[in-house]
């Protein structure tokens, strides 16, 4: 099917199932926002990296946000930067990240995956035999930060008559004039960056993020998440009252560097589990105040 930028986008029907909209449909219903955990594939190492991911669900993750190393990360701040470059060092590459999605999603056929990245390595695998392979291995949806509107053509429309969701920006200098070009062709839901910065900033203040979220959903009619700056449960649960969902990342993979930094790449089980464990915590702790966020 050919699309352009100048056509609206037509998708087959039984292309419309969607994970990620079956999960916001049944969060309306339940009246709560989603967590959505940000982890780096390959950090420190794949068996690690793809071990906590198996267990993140279990730690109160609706989506699941797995980035994809590049050497440089633009718009990530110093954690998820160091977390790129112990991923490349132990041989991590977007095939690699593929796989990941493929081992998880033979155990959980349920929870949203999403893939992060900078657009040079999808480039590099080739978009149209990335998409299809993704589309194979699980993958629901797309945040590429370097890609913007104007080239929707190159991975966005592609994207999603694959069938797979992409995920936009906005961020507080997105105003009235930019956002219907930034909305036109995002699915899924709209990421709202909470700060005019990099991650692991703090995050926007309460009511200017509140205010900017109420905006866009009315322009756009998707879900709105809200990451950035997000390091704490009770930060997490001020905007899960009126967000649609919370991505905390830095403050996990800043946890996973504490607890990985003396081990080498060839970890014992003890380390293994210190690890995931350190960081499933610290998820149930976001997971629970964002449950809890409306009933309070």
């Amino acid at each position: 099917m050919a699309s352009t930028l100048g056509k609206p986008l037509r998708i087959r029907p039984e292309k419309l199932m969607s994970r990620i909209k079956n999960l916001f449909d049944r969060l309306k219903a339940e009246n709560r926002a989603a967590f959505i955990p940000y982890i780096m594939g390959g950090d420190p190492d794949y068996e690690t990296s793809l071990r906590l991911m198996k267990e993140l669900p279990d730690g109160g993750a609706d989506i699941i946000e797995l980035g994809v190393p590049f050497t440089d990360p633009m718009a990530d701040g110093p954690a998820i930067q160091a977390a790129a470059l112990r991923s490349l060092k132990s041989g991590q590459t977007l095939a690699k990240t593929l796989e990941m999605v493929r081992s998880f999603r033979a155990e959980d056929n349920e929870t949203p995956v999403v893939l992060m990245g900078y657009y040079n390595p999808f480039y590099a695998y080739g978009p149209k035999k990335f998409l299809g392979d993704a589309r194979d291995a699980g993958v629901d949806g797309l945040i590429i930060v370097d890609l913007p509107a104007e080239e929707d053509a190159e991975l966005c429309l592609p994207a999603r008559e694959t069938g797979l969701d992409f995920i936009r920006l906005t961020t507080p200098t997105t105003d009235d004039t930019r956002l219907p070009t930034v909305i036109k062709n995002t699915s899924g839901f709209v990421y709202y960056v909470s700060i005019a910065g990099i991650t692991g900033k703090d995050s926007g203040e309460t009511e200017a993020v509140k205010s900017a979220l109420a905006r866009i959903k009315a322009a756009s009619g998707l879900p709105i998440a809200v990451g950035f700056g997000i390091k704490t449960a009770e930060k997490a649960r001020e905007f899960a009252k009126f967000a649609d969902a919370v991505v905390v990342g830095s403050a996990l993979v800043d946890l996973w560097a504490k607890t990985i930094e003396n081990r080498g790449l060839e970890a014992s089980a003890a380390e293994a589990d210190n690890a995931v464990n350190a960081v499933l915590r610290l998820a149930r702790d976001i997971s629970g105040a964002i449950r809890a966020a409306r009933n309070s």
